[in-house]
């Protein structure tokens, strides 16, 4: 797990970074909202390989994006 929040936009901007980095990242919890009701409490998360963990943490804090420790 790198990645825990509730903010559509730090996760699309992750996703964006990492991409660029050529990172593969899944992001999981994404229809948790059905069962939440669409109100936005429950956390998503961006989960990247063992070998691309330390690179990841890298550019996120790079880019000042709080990550899971």
């Amino acid at each position: 797990e790198l990645i825990r929040s509730n903010d559509p936009t730090i996760i699309a901007f992750a996703k964006a970074l990492l991409s660029g980095e050529d990172i593969s990242v899944f992001e999981m919890d994404v229809h948790m909202s059905m069962l939440e009701g669409s109100v936005g409490i429950l956390p998503r998360r961006l989960m990247v390989a063992d070998h691309d963990l330390f690179m990841a943490r890298a550019v996120m804090r790079d880019n000042d994006i709080l990550i899971a420790e």
